[in-house]
């Protein structure tokens, strides 16, 4: 997901996102939602939440992480 769709979720929802980077705005959107904060986090690239938004960019940002 580019960065302005981010940022108008996070608009919608109330969220400044200032100067946020996409990790750290995810995360405040994670938390805003009631979720975990867990964007780019999944250990080895594996993750249990299979119907989370974030999913489709969160697990390439975990390869990019760690390779």
């Amino acid at each position: 997901m580019k960065m302005l769709e981010i940022r108008e979720i996070a608009r919608k929802m109330g969220i400044k996102s200032g100067r946020l980077n996409k990790m750290r705005l995810i995360r405040t959107i994670q938390l805003d939602e009631g979720n975990f904060d867990c964007f780019g986090s999944a250990g080895e690239g594996e993750c249990d939440q299979t119907l989370c938004k974030w999913r489709e960019d969160c697990l390439p940002t975990v390869k990019k992480r760690h390779s």
